[in-house]
């Protein structure tokens, strides 16, 4: 029986030291918890696959948040029936000390972990939904203001028509454009489109 602890974070700039201290805390060593920096919309996640195949029967597994685990409704249900009634995993949610499989595991102690988990669940997947919408409706407020999203527009040089009729007539190749004008290929494409 090994003890093992999950922590998932949503992007490689946020940080995992909350969830790292409470693992520590409880003695998960080190070598033993497993990190993903990526959505909870989806379990295909490097970390948590490789730790779903080392987990065995008898094994203890803890989480800080249910949300730490995943965001997504159903996939959250899927993944812990498989790995407390598949693979006959313990898991405790630091957060939320009910949901410990540990103990009572009778049926009222069953039933009560499984309202808990739907719950928490629904929660986390309500949570990413309004994140979400509020991201979009911020992006549409802002558009309306005249905000632009993603890099400048590179503006034409004055003498890109004078490099066009060379390029045309082979005088020059695609790289001295390119280099010339200090931009990608997708750009000069983009660009002649606009100019012709």
């Amino acid at each position: 029986m090994a003890t093992y602890g999950y922590v998932r974070v949503s992007s490689a700039d946020q940080n995992e030291d909350r969830q790292l201290l409470a693992l520590e805390g409880l003695g998960v060593q080190p070598r033993n918890i497993f990190i993903d920096k990526q959505s909870g919309k989806s379990f295909e996640r490097p970390s948590y696959l490789k730790l779903r195949r080392i987990l065995a029967s008898g094994d203890l597994l803890y989480i800080k948040s249910i949300d730490r685990l995943g965001r997504n409704y159903d996939e959250i249900q899927s993944q812990w029936r498989t790995l407390t009634k598949g693979k006959g995993v313990d898991i405790a949610v630091i957060d939320m000390p009910l949901l410990d499989t540990r103990y009572c595991k009778d049926l009222i102690g069953t039933f009560i972990s499984d309202v808990i988990l739907q719950l928490l669940s629904f929660v986390a997947q309500n949570e990413r939904e309004i994140t979400h919408q509020r991201q979009a409706e911020g992006i549409a407020a802002a558009k309306l203001r005249g905000v632009r999203f993603g890099r400048p527009k590179k503006p034409i040089p004055n003498n890109f028509s004078e490099l066009v009729d060379q390029w045309e007539h082979g005088h020059i190749k695609t790289s001295e454009i390119l280099e010339l004008c200090n931009i990608s290929r997708t750009t000069l494409y983009t660009w002649l489109k606009e100019y012709r």
